[in-house]
């Protein structure tokens, strides 16, 4: 007999605290689009899901420096990007193939010709 009793107070402090927990969720959600917080936070994960690779990121990634040739990041490029293939993480292996595209636009914009 306690138990039951002790099992519907359980059930029933469950459910009541779950309408006040969504109630609560929803006045925030109120609160914040009216302050223009909910706009702020959509905008600033916009920003950062378009974040574009910098020029030293990529060449973090690929391990060259400035004066490396072009010939010497496609075999870096290369070398990573099949290592990664055949037992490695695709991550990484999307990090390297964008770390060579960023560095394939810079040396287009430097007017050093197309990289091949």
């Amino acid at each position: 007999m306690a138990g039951k009793i002790i099992a519907n107070l359980i059930v029933m402090g469950s459910a009541i605290l779950g309408r006040a927990f969504i109630q609560a969720y929803r006045q925030a959600l109120a609160n914040a689009s009216k302050s223009g917080v909910a706009q702020e936070t959509i905008q600033n994960t916009i920003r950062r899901g378009s974040k574009v690779m910098t020029e030293q990121e990529a060449r973090q990634i690929l391990g060259v420096t400035e004066q490396t040739s072009w010939e010497e990041i496609l075999k870096k490029y290369d070398t990573l990007f099949e290592r990664n293939s055949k037992n490695g993480s695709f991550y990484i292996q999307s990090k390297v193939h964008r770390a060579k595209e960023c560095l394939e636009a810079v040396h287009q914009g430097k007017g050093e010709g197309t990289p091949t």
